[in-house]
């Protein structure tokens, strides 16, 4: 939230409490909270209305739908190609799934995964990619689609931050295999907590809600070791109402970065991204990248004269997944490896970006980022 002393990095899109308090009153009446209930299943078929998906899965946080897309997949050994530039989950999920993680590079114009360095990186051994598209800004996936079809791999997007994104029209969701999303309080659409996976086939969807319901098919059928992910009622109540409001959050966060891009284009050391040609984008985080020779300033110095104001930015993604402890001994862990990766890490700074900024903020932010 912002006030006179803080700005925050991000504030949670928050449903008018009155009308939240009508679907509570309402969920009271039915009293029935859990379980694929009225509002869960209400907001599974909005959510697709609005994302341009045929099916989608809601979950009880972003986490576990990559954990079970793997699963659903049926991918129980081998190695699965990732990026080291995404939060630690990306990488989590395919650990808990007892594949092996292989990191290769990111392109720098997007911090998304290099399609260039795939094949190199492709064994016998190989069964899956799964890249990310970081920041809400979308991966090559046309590319990365064709060399998964050539080698015969699955496709899971780690779409985390793309709620809503559309290229060409067309809903990024739709790409590979499987996409999954969270609905975590620090995204431009949030459920509290939660999350979804997006898949193509009706067959593909009763098996993720069987994986997500214990593996019941009914009452005394269990078809899968599923475990239990499910959406409550009470976020799927918010959740609805958050979906009527995201398109003016989203309004407002594009204001906020056009202003950003006006006030920083000519500073000599900062690079920043502009809107990608064809692409719907939710401005979900606003990046830069400081070149510490140029700038004058390290990046890490910035962050620390900008928290000394009062305003809170955020390194992210740094460190990079490859520099922590569960990873680091992965040969494809090494910098040698990810040379582009390892200097984004170094130089990204995620400035405040949320839909109640207001201009006096942006002032402090910028005056403090150009002075």
């Amino acid at each position: 939230m912002t006030n006179k002393s803080t700005i925050t990095v991000t504030s949670p899109l928050l449903p008018d409490l009155k009308e939240l308090n009508q679907y509570l009153e309402q969920i009271w009446e039915r009293r029935w909270i859990t379980n694929m209930g009225h509002y869960h299943e209400l907001l599974e078929e909005e959510l697709a209305k609005y994302l341009g998906v045929e099916y989608i899965s809601l979950f009880t946080n972003g986490t576990l739908p990559l954990i079970t897309a793997l699963q659903a997949l049926g991918l129980t050994k081998g190695e699965v190609i990732t990026t080291p530039y995404s939060f630690v989950a990306t990488t989590h999920s395919i650990w808990w799934n007892q594949l092996t993680p292989v990191f290769v590079d990111i392109e720098e114009e997007t911090c998304g995964m290099d399609p260039a360095k795939i094949e190199a990186a492709i064994t016998p051994n190989t069964v899956a990619i799964m890249p990310v598209h970081c920041y809400g800004k979308p991966c090559n996936t046309e590319e990365i689609d064709a060399i998964a079809k050539k080698h015969g791999l699955k496709v899971i997007y780690d779409a985390a931050h793309a709620f809503g994104v559309r290229v060409n029209g067309e809903s990024i969701l739709n790409a590979g295999d499987i996409s999954t999303l969270s609905f975590h309080a620090t995204k431009v659409y949030n459920t509290i907590e939660g999350g979804a996976l997006v898949c193509h086939t009706k067959e593909m969807k009763e098996k993720i809600d069987h994986l997500k319901n214990f593996g019941f098919e009914d009452e005394v059928t269990v078809v899968a070791p599923g475990i239990n992910s499910k959406m409550d009622e009470v976020r799927a109540a918010y959740g609805l109402l958050n979906l009527k409001q995201v398109d003016a959050a989203i309004e407002a966060r594009q204001k906020v970065a056009n202003a950003y891009r006006a006030a920083l284009r000519g500073v000599k050391g900062i690079r920043f991204f502009d809107d990608m040609p064809g692409v719907r984008h939710n401005y979900s985080y606003f990046p830069i990248f400081i070149n510490e020779a140029e700038y004058g300033m390290s990046r890490d110095a910035l962050y620390a004269k900008l928290k000394e104001q009062g305003i809170f930015g955020r390194r992210y993604f740094y460190p990079l997944i490859t520099a922590f402890e569960p990873y680091r001994h992965y040969p494809t862990a090494a910098e040698a490896n990810l040379p582009v990766a390892t200097k984004v890490a170094n130089e990204v700074l995620c400035l405040p970006m949320h839909h109640v900024l207001l201009e006096e903020d942006l002032k402090q932010i910028i005056d403090c980022i150009v002075k």
